[in-house]
């Protein structure tokens, strides 16, 4: 959850919708994302939402506390029953983020997800995540979530390099991940994910290789790579600043990216996403590809934000403000945004062009259709899928997509 909230106008009390939010509901999937915004540490390149126990001590009292979390938590979601009212469709995927959810007891995780089962129902084929750090679970911890419904886990690996990760501010060990790797499928997880980072000041091509050798050899059926971006008032980018560390150029981040394709397709995993790749369509984050294909969202916690119908609202940042709103009754919500027609085909072309399956050359406008032709021209899309009606990103337009993308939406 990024820490800097939109403007936009004011939420209502009861967090009701527009009626046009639940036109159609039933054609498009519902998904829930549950924030746990709690960190033992703060990671330096970290900009998300997230607090340590030195960060909330006298500021929110015991309203603040992890203690209380998922009880505040399931009372959102009994808001969003009310809110949603009749909506007859179950739960998907519900993801669980951070944020260090596992700092929670796994019970509290399984009390959220069965707040959402109860109030909502969950399909037969529903994709229960949760994110994890290392250091955070063990064996038992891990039955524990298997048995209460989650089906898929997250860890964050970022680098096999300990200097690297001294950097990152991570702590946990070299070697913790591929070992979480084991416990959750002896636990019983069907499908794991190792997120990764490339592009940390000091990190070399080999330092980034032997990441990308220890994640595949862990035996995960989905691995995440992502560039650093060193976000404004994070520690890194005060480091940087002071010269302490030096910055990565863009560069260097191509030529991470193409060793991380080259390894990660020998290795058999497929890219879907531009930052992602599994070994199989069933290993995909279906969360968030329903993210990137637009359906709705529900998202609780504090600084969480939602999406329903074209109507997109985002809810308070500090776990105080988040839990007194909920006490008093009142929707947690900080502001909201009605969708125009422009705007959604516009969030269409930005997502879907980072999927494997393209954008629909028919969501273009004049101004798009010629840039596309150009892209294709300059070898940024493909060729077969140009002619079948969609823009798909090649190799090399992936390493520009954010420039393709610029062009394609006017």
């Amino acid at each position: 959850m990024p820490s800097v909230l939109p403007d936009g106008e004011p939420m209502p009390e009861n967090g009701t919708l527009p009626a046009s939010a639940l036109e159609g509901a039933g054609d498009r999937p519902l998904a829930f994302y549950l924030h746990v915004p709690y960190c033992a540490t703060r990671c330096g390149y970290c900009d998300f939402n997230t607090y340590t126990a030195t960060e909330l001590r006298g500021s929110g009292g015991v309203l603040a506390s992890r203690d209380n979390y998922a009880a505040t938590l399931t009372d959102e979601v009994r808001l969003a029953r009310k809110v949603l009212g009749d909506d007859p469709r179950q739960v998907r995927t519900v993801f669980v983020g951070g944020g260090t959810p596992t700092l929670l007891a796994a019970a509290d995780l399984v009390r959220m997800l069965d707040a959402v089962r109860e109030e909502f129902g969950l399909a037969d084929d529903a994709e229960i995540t949760t994110e994890a750090n290392p250091e955070s679970v063990n064996p038992e911890y891990l039955a524990e979530l298997r048995e209460g419904g989650f089906n898929r886990i997250s860890f964050g690996m970022q680098s096999a390099r300990q200097h690297v990760l001294k950097v990152l501010d991570r702590t946990h060990t070299p070697g913790r991940p591929e070992a979480c790797v084991a416990e959750a499928r002896a636990a019983g997880f069907g499908h794991v994910n190792l997120d990764l980072i490339y592009g940390t000041p000091g990190e070399s091509d080999d330092d980034w290789r032997a990441s990308l050798a220890a994640a595949v050899g862990a035996g995960p059926d989905h691995i995440s790579a992502y560039a650093l971006i060193v976000e404004e008032g994070t520690q890194l980018a005060r480091r940087i600043r002071r010269g302490e560390v030096p910055m990565t150029d863009d560069d260097v981040h191509a030529d991470r990216y193409l060793i991380a394709d080259d390894v990660l397709s020998r290795a058999g995993f497929d890219w879907y996403e531009v930052s992602n790749w599994s070994t199989s369509r069933a290993g995909r984050c279906l969360h968030n590809e329903l993210y990137w294909r637009g359906a709705d969202w529900w998202g609780a916690g504090p600084g969480a934000h939602s999406h329903v119908g074209g109507v997109r609202w985002w809810n308070v940042k500090h776990p105080g403000a988040y839990a007194a709103a909920l006490a008093e009754g009142r929707s947690p919500g900080a502001g909201r945004e009605v969708l125009s027609p422009q705007d959604r085909r516009v969030e269409r072309v930005l997502l879907e062009l980072r999927l494997r399956e393209g954008v629909p050359l028919s969501l273009l406008r004049p101004a798009g259709l010629a840039a596309a032709g150009r892209a294709l021209g300059d070898g940024l899309l493909e060729s077969g899928a140009y002619e079948a009606g969609s823009a798909v990103l090649t190799l090399r337009g992936r390493l520009l997509a954010d420039a393709v993308v610029r062009d394609l939406v006017d």
